[in-house]
């Protein structure tokens, strides 16, 4: 069964309750100089990276999650937030939060195959479609491009 790192306090494991399944969480660490929010995003999206949280696995829900591990419930939807954001987990409504399926191989050549064909199009160089992407991935190039 999934699970996160070992919990240090008793308590620290939530069940799924529409299935059944248990995960989990170590609670955060008070001495450490990261804030809990990222401590926990980072735990989750670490263990989904890994594979150790499989694609599909149901997450606790906010408010089970905040009770077991003492923290916050606006700390815990935080963490939600933010892997949902980074494509880590779906949220499905009422069933729950949910660890997302890795993006595709296929996925990322499809959106390069789509990129490249819409630089072409605006007449850009590769050296220039180059710099907007790197732009973009180090996080610098949001709006228009310089």
């Amino acid at each position: 069964m999934p699970h996160f790192l070992p919990a240090r306090r008793a308590g620290a494991v939530v069940r799924g309750r529409a299935y059944g399944d248990s995960v989990s969480i170590q609670p955060p660490d008070p001495q450490s100089s990261s804030p809990i929010y990222e401590q926990l995003r980072a735990q989750v999206a670490g263990r989904a990276a890994s594979g150790d949280l499989p694609a599909g696995t149901r997450l606790p829900t906010v408010r089970g999650l905040a009770e077991e591990l003492g923290v916050g419930v606006r700390t815990v939807q935080r963490v939600y937030t933010e892997l949902e954001a980074d494509g880590v987990v779906v949220t499905e409504g009422r069933r729950g939060t949910f660890v997302a399926a890795p993006a595709a191989p296929a996925d990322a050549a499809d959106a390069a195959d789509e990129f490249a064909a819409t630089a072409r199009r605006l007449g850009l160089t590769l050296a220039e479609a180059v710099r907007l992407l790197e732009a973009r991935w180090a996080g610098d190039g949001v709006g228009r491009h310089q």
